[in-house]
């Protein structure tokens, strides 16, 4: 009887990073599902260019055909407005600059993505972004 592949889901977004880290786990014999977050698609506040997320799920869908991993895009415009933007504006007007990125990392990739790989039956996630884990004992430290 064979062993069940660990499965991870990657979240990937077309770019050169995370497709490779999808490509290195497939090498190393993981199940790989692709997910390609769309997280805006205000046509009427976009600069010409400046959020091409059709080109980049393009991308990412080619990329999961090479590989041959399941892929599917998942629409996440609404929580990334009502959690990021929205909150980011509100502080603005208080005086405060939030960083945006570090929001969509705990409220988008560490929060909704974590949920949705989990309820795909991921054993863990991965993304494009580099982070040396240390491991002591039974603890990880990042």
């Amino acid at each position: 009887m064979s062993e069940k592949k660990k499965c991870v889901v990657v979240a990937l977004s077309g770019g050169v990073d995370s497709s490779v880290s999808a490509h290195l786990l497939v090498e190393q014999g993981y199940h790989v599902i692709g997910i390609f977050m769309k997280n805006w698609h205000d046509e009427s506040v976009t600069i010409s260019k400046e959020c091409p997320w059709l080109e980049d799920s393009y991308d990412a869908m080619m990329v999961s055909e090479k590989l041959s991993i399941p892929f599917q895009t998942v629409d996440l415009s609404l929580e990334y407005k009502r959690r990021i933007v929205d909150y980011m504006f509100d502080e603005y007007e208080k005086g405060n600059t939030p960083n945006p990125d570090i929001l969509c990392n705990r409220e988008i990739k560490f929060d909704i993505f974590l949920k949705i790989a989990l309820k795909l039956g991921a054993d863990f996630i991965a993304t494009g972004h580099y982070c040396r884990v240390k491991k002591n004992k039974d603890n990880y430290s990042y």
